[in-house]
């Protein structure tokens, strides 16, 4: 599949977390330890705000040096990154991720399975204002604009909770036992959120870090805390570290809301739109 990260905090160098972090998003691009394929190189992209930007390419992450330097001059307080493997469609920047409309930014890992079967369904769903927006082909795409169908805008998670429920209705009708595996990040500016949600319960890997307050009072005479910021919160396929104390997995059907230095839990249960 794939692996992405985001981060929510004072404003760092993008450097700090994509590249100099022990076991960095770079560093999965090639050997990810928790995935279902190790390669991750079909691809990559990162998007930040502030001075709201965007950099997408095909090529495989550890072998881009504009990513690199990038990453060393842009300053950031809340950013997406993804590296991707393709479960089919071609490999071509409009479907390297993270995907933008308007103030939003997304990232998925996972699929919709037998996507092309039931490809056609899922973009009849779609608003018809917003499909000529569409740029690339993949199902993480048709997603997101599902989501924005459904009202991202105005209530996030119920959106997604709505694009969920028609993905697995359309994938059910046509006789797929679990049609959908995701964990999402998504950001509007202010905020970031994440979702991890499968439906046959066994969901991609997802994480956060603990309070950086709590790790400096565990480890001291750690360098690195000391220079993180207090209000540093990382949403993360992989830890970017063996420290055990660091890190909370994220459970099943759940979401989260990451906003100055806060986590907030919630379920998640798909609902068709109109359904409460």
């Amino acid at each position: 599949m794939c692996r992405w990260m985001a981060y929510s905090g004072a404003s760092i160098a993008l450097a700090e977390v994509l590249l100099e972090t022990e076991i960095s998003l770079i560093d999965q691009s090639l050997s990810a330890r928790r995935s279902v394929e190790p390669t991750n190189g079909d691809g990559f992209g990162v998007g930040w705000y502030g001075r709201a930007g965007l950099y997408r390419a095909i090529q495989p992450a550890w072998n881009d040096e504009n990513l690199r330097d990038l990453a060393a001059q842009v300053e950031s307080g809340l950013f997406l990154a993804h590296v991707r493997r393709s479960t089919g469609t071609p490999v071509q920047r409009t479907n390297c991720h993270p995907f933008r409309h308007g103030k939003w930014l997304f990232v998925h890992n996972g699929e919709i399975t037998g996507f092309r079967r039931i490809k056609r369904e899922l973009v009849l769903a779609i608003n018809p204002e917003l499909f000529p927006l569409i740029g690339g082909s993949t199902d993480s795409e048709l997603m997101f604009f599902l989501a924005l169908s459904y009202g991202l805008e105005e209530d996030p998670f119920r959106a997604l909770e709505e694009m969920a429920a028609v993905v697995e209705r359309i994938g059910r009708e046509a006789g797929i036992e679990h049609p959908l595996q995701m964990s999402l990040g998504l950001a509007d500016g202010e905020r970031l959120l994440a979702v991890r949600y499968s439906s046959e319960g066994c969901s991609r890997t997802l994480f956060y870090n603990q309070k950086i307050d709590a790790l400096r009072e565990l480890y001291p005479s750690s360098p690195r805390l000391a220079n993180i910021p207090s209000d540093a919160r990382a949403v993360v396929s992989e830890p970017l570290n063996d420290v055990s104390d660091a890190w909370i997995e994220v459970p099943e059907s759940c979401a989260l809301s990451v906003a100055r230095g806060e986590v907030e839990l919630r379920s998640f249960t798909p609902r068709l739109p109109g359904v409460r």
